[in-house]
This record gives C-alpha cells, sequence and structure tokens, in this order.
C-alpha cells in the first residue's frame, strides 16, 4: 500500500490533479445516488405505514 502511494506521488503532479478531479467526481455521483434512494425509500416506507394504520 506505501509502495502504491509513494508511486502515485511520483507521478507528475498532473496526474495526481486529473486523479482528484475523478474522486471528486464519482463521489459527487455516489452521493446524489444516495441522497434520491434515500428520499424515494422515506417515501415508500412513510406510503406502507400510512397503509397499514
Amino acid at each position: 500500500m506505501i509502495r502504491c502511494l509513494g508511486r502515485l506521488w511520483e507521478e507528475d503532479g498532473q496526474d495526481v490533479a486529473e486523479y482528484a478531479v475523478m474522486l471528486a467526481v464519482i463521489l459527487a455521483v455516489v452521493v446524489g445516488t444516495i441522497r434520491m434512494i434515500g428520499s424515494n425509500a422515506n417515501n415508500v416506507f412513510s406510503s406502507v405505514s400510512s397503509s397499514i394504520q
């Protein structure tokens, strides 16, 4: 693991910046998807709860 990180830092600064941008985009997509699924799941559970009562 440390060897892999060492090789990453030996790369040009531009490559490290590109990896950071890709990671930021991936995280934004994942967070957006989780928020969308979470709100939809909340609506479904609320609907089921209302129909049970």
